[in-house]
């Protein structure tokens, strides 16, 4: 069955609202408990704490919302009789590589595709995306650990698990391959200047991950499992958004308790960078929460939405997660003493930034003894924190930890290259 992306949602919740029937913001927002909770929000910040409802409006409507600049392409080059995947992604390399201009002959759908690419927004302050780049690279391996982390309190819900668990990327045996995919973007995506720079690494990568992403929406949207009323569009532009909030405000605020300190100024950094970031990515909601304060409103309405409806799907994914890191099969020596590190310290992870009631939900891995490393390291980490702000630190402080990154991600990989691959069939 394919969907039919013209056709308007029925609506639901509110009078007038336009909302996938398992987003149950609307049902939810006064209920006491949330109640209780704006009240206290709105007098330590002055502000509520959820959007105001017309922005609620168009992050659910945002829904039912894809690429459709992307998916046109997709559809024609990828899923197309004349090219295929194999011809189209040879294509694709070729225009990312060398210009489209170096195809005369490219598809009229190739050419918009990359126009929209090559043209920076009106909106992009270059030196602010620059400054959020700089706090990933900062962050270090830091990053890995509490986006992977944090992600996983939204996979109970099956609008954001279903599209992953039918792809297989981030379940079973394939979990750790599909996350260090994820951590080379990461790192191409936050090089300096590379998100500018024609024919760039981060801009190969972002677009393949672009492609991607639409192959995939198109699979599991017509897939019989998918509940187009109770989801809206998998991948959609609202959860392609959250992902933006989770390499910003999420993440930064998180790290607070690890002894990572950013600051305000370079959260407002964060956000424009993963703005633009976005941008690449074919991430153009109709609202785009452009403040600390939005970014906490977006986060706070999605987990009053939450439905816990992914079941298996769910099960699989927040499982899989730290199983990922556990000595393979094979392993000897200094590798098999690193990935059981890397299995115990990412256990304590997900202890520190899941919600305990979702963790107990799961059959996860004990934390203890091993968050007390954590425990131990923070007045280290703070320390660290306190002292690269020093001018003669800075730049120094900045180089170890990018990398730092770059050499955990290489051992991980064992000398396999991410693939980014749009070509793979559904699991089932």
């Amino acid at each position: 069955m394919s969907i039919d992306v013209t056709t308007p949602p029925a609506p639901t919740g509110a009078p007038g609202e336009v909302c996938p029937t398992r987003f149950r913001y609307w049902e939810r927002k006064d209920l006491p408990h949330w109640q209780r909770r704006r009240a206290v929000f709105r007098k330590l910040t002055g502000h509520d704490l959820f959007p105001t409802d017309e922005q609620a409006r168009m992050l659910c409507e945002d829904q039912f919302a894809g690429d459709p600049v992307a998916e046109k392409f997709v559809a024609e080059v990828f899923f197309g009789k004349e090219y295929g995947h194999a011809k189209g992604r040879k294509l694709l390399e070729r225009a990312l590589d060398d210009g489209i201009e170096s195809l005369p002959d490219a598809p009229a759908s190739m050419v918009d595709l990359f126009a929209e690419l090559e043209t920076v927004p009106d909106w992009v302050d270059r030196e602010l995306v620059e400054a959020g780049a700089a706090v990933w690279r900062r962050w270090g391996t830091m990053l890995f650990s509490v986006a992977g982390a944090i992600t996983l309190e939204i996979y109970t819900e099956g609008a954001v698990a279903m599209p992953l668990s039918l792809a297989g990327g981030y379940a079973g045996d394939n979990a750790l391959r599909r996350f260090l995919e994820t951590n080379k973007f990461w790192i191409d995506v936050s090089e300096p200047g590379q998100l500018f720079e024609k024919n760039s690494q981060a801009r190969k990568t972002a677009m393949m991950v672009r492609v991607m992403h639409v192959a995939v929406r198109k699979r599991v949207g017509e897939h019989p499992e998918w509940n187009y009323d109770g989801w809206g569009l998998p991948i959609s532009q609202t959860y392609e958004q959250m992902t933006q909030i989770g390499g910003a405000v999420a993440p930064a605020l998180s790290l607070w308790l690890a002894g990572v300190q950013t600051t305000p100024r370079e959260m407002r950094a964060l956000i424009h960078f993963n703005r633009y970031m976005g941008h690449l990515l074919g991430v153009q909601p109709r609202w785009a929460p452009e403040t600390i304060i939005e970014q906490i409103q977006t986060l706070m309405m999605t987990t009053a939405a939450r439905s816990y409806d992914s079941g298996r799907a769910g099960k699989e994914l927040i499982e899989s997660f730290p199983a990922a890191f556990a000595p393979r099969p094979g392993q000897r020596g200094l590798k098999k003493l690193r990935a059981a590190y890397n299995y115990r310290i990412y256990s304590a992870y997900c202890a520190l930034w899941m919600a305990p009631e979702t963790r107990r939900m799961y059959d996860m891995p004990s934390a203890f003894p091993w968050i007390l490393i954590i425990v131990a390291r923070f007045p280290l980490m703070t320390a660290v924190e306190l002292l690269r702000r020093l001018p003669v630190l800075k730049g120094l402080h900045a180089t170890v930890m990018d990398k730092h990154r770059r050499s955990w991600h290489a051992a991980q990989m064992e000398g396999r290259e991410a693939e980014f691959d749009a070509s793979s069939a559904l699991r089932r």
